[in-house]
């Protein structure tokens, strides 16, 4: 598609948004016109785009549109089990319309800063510990600035293992005495740790272990667990 029609698209869509330009999303939703016919073409990055058509670009929405593009890739993700290579992202972007290229997901910067920022992503997020998972292996230890020391050592936590009758429990907490207290008030059963794992990154600890006991999982962060299961939790004493 030529440039100067697209943006004239940007231009109208704006003036019926109340002079706001869309996000790279709602465009392609009102328009048809994807990112292909534009990305690498004309402009490096949407806010380019905007602001050659005489526009300032939304921050909040640019915000959103990261948001949105890593939810198209954690779909991506959970298509293949895995964390996926340049190619199944070209694959996918040629066999459906509307998801972005390979070269969209550039501005998140190396596999491993990709890999932290989409597990930044789940980590407040219900139902996405099979991505933090995923993620967890490729991430490895996020680079901390010398301003954010005292916000990376605050973030130091356990996971634990307990157990309330014969089912096992693997949660994590920042004080396994008081989550062990809290815990019995509310079950019928009496509930003890077994062991705790000390780690700086307790919420993809925690889902790494999900994962790997997924197959006996009763409810929740319920497990039914051999005593190999348990032995293979023991032996780690930091992660």
């Amino acid at each position: 598609m030529e440039k100067q029609g697209i943006l004239e698209e940007i231009k109208r869509t704006a003036k019926a948004n109340g002079g706001n330009p869309l996000g790279r999303e709602r465009f392609y939703r009102e328009t048809g016109i994807n990112e292909s016919d534009w990305l690498g073409k004309h402009w490096a990055r949407w806010s380019d785009a905007v602001r050659e058509s005489g526009l300032e670009p939304n921050r909040m929405q640019e915000a959103r549109d990261e948001d949105e593009l890593i939810e198209k890739f954690i779909q991506l993700m959970r298509e293949l089990g895995k964390f996926p290579t340049s190619n199944e992202v070209k694959l996918k972007a040629h066999n459906t319309p509307g998801f972005p290229w390979p070269t969209t997901f550039d501005r998140f910067g190396s596999k491993q800063d990709f890999a932290v920022r989409i597990h930044e992503h789940c980590k407040d997020r219900e139902g996405y510990n099979d991505i933090a998972a995923v993620c967890a292996p490729h991430a490895g230890r996020a680079k901390v600035s010398p301003r954010n020391e005292v916000e990376a050592e605050a973030e130091f936590g356990f996971v634990y293992l307990m157990k309330s009758g014969r089912s096992y429990k693997i949660g994590r907490t920042g004080h396994v005495g008081g989550r062990e207290r809290d815990l019995s008030i509310q079950l019928p059963d009496k509930i003890n740790t077994v062991h705790s794992i000390r780690t700086d990154d307790p919420a993809g600890i925690e889902a790494y272990w999900h994962k790997r006991f997924e197959s006996k999982r009763k409810n929740g962060e319920w497990f039914d667990l051999s005593s190999t299961d348990v032995t293979a939790f023991k032996r780690r004493k930091f992660m």
